[in-house]
């Protein structure tokens, strides 16, 4: 049986002190637990250190995520940030291979595939992005295509424990725009992943894979994508910002 997974991206947002007032307030939201709901919090790189200290302090129901990664352990890299440095911060999740990295900075699947064994050699969970375009979308190709990334995402992997890896759907087309995919345009994708991870890993590991959706999930429309059978979450954009909205969609996958 999979738990279920609300993961909140705040992308570029909240200062240092904003991200404690956003943290304190999701902790009082959720004071009462999320029941066998995972939950994940990933600040920008700046705000790591207090929304850990928040969790820390609150005994806050939620885990601490990063946003990006680099895979090498350290040296001349300005800007970049190692999976150790994440760890020694609380970090045990970490986003990759999110749209808005392959898009602006030309990240690459090869470049996902070794971030995520980077992560995974430190113990943090990657929660790996894929998605298609709105071009691919209407050539109908929706599912070659994320078949094709999940393939080169996960080459040479090695998943010992189903809760250690986790997939996040974005269509591309749906992020940011107000456009969502509809509950079965989810599932038609998420089910071709979970397939694919078969085929890769073996059906039990498979089986144990949380794949979550993201693209415009709002608290009104999360039940809707949680009924479906190989949806096991969300990764959740602009409604994370805001504590009871996030909380919210929390208690709707309880």
């Amino acid at each position: 049986m999979r738990n279920r997974m609300i993961a909140g991206n705040w992308k570029m947002n909240e200062t240092f002190s904003e991200g404690v007032v956003l943290a304190e307030g999701l902790a009082k939201e959720l004071e009462g637990g999320t029941g066998s709901v995972d939950v994940v919090v990933c600040p920008p790189a700046v705000d790591l250190k207090g929304v850990s200290e928040v969790i820390d302090q609150k005994g806050a129901p939620f885990a601490l995520g990063a946003q990006n990664v680099y895979w090498e352990e350290k040296g001349a890299y300005t800007g970049e940030t190692a999976p150790s440095m994440l760890t020694s911060v609380g970090a045990t999740y970490c986003i990759i291979g999110h749209s808005e990295r392959r898009g602006y900075f030309g990240e690459t699947d090869e470049d996902v595939n070794r971030k995520a064994k980077a992560l995974m050699a430190h113990g943090i969970v990657p929660i790996s992005c894929c998605g298609e375009s709105l071009e691919v979308r209407e050539a109908g190709r929706q599912v070659e295509f994320v078949v094709d990334q999940i393939k080169k995402d996960t080459a040479g992997l090695t998943i010992d424990d189903s809760a250690k890896y986790v997939v996040a759907y974005e269509p591309i087309w749906a992020i940011g725009t107000g456009k969502t995919a509809t509950a079965d345009d989810a599932q038609e994708v998420c089910g071709a992943i979970r397939r694919t991870l078969a085929e890769v890993f073996g059906q039990e590991t498979a089986d144990g894979i949380r794949i979550l959706y993201g693209g415009s999930a709002k608290p009104d429309n999360v039940a809707g994508f949680l009924e479906r059978e190989d949806v096991d979450g969300a990764l959740v954009g602009g409604a994370s910002l805001k504590a009871d909205s996030f909380a919210a969609m929390v208690k709707a996958a309880m």
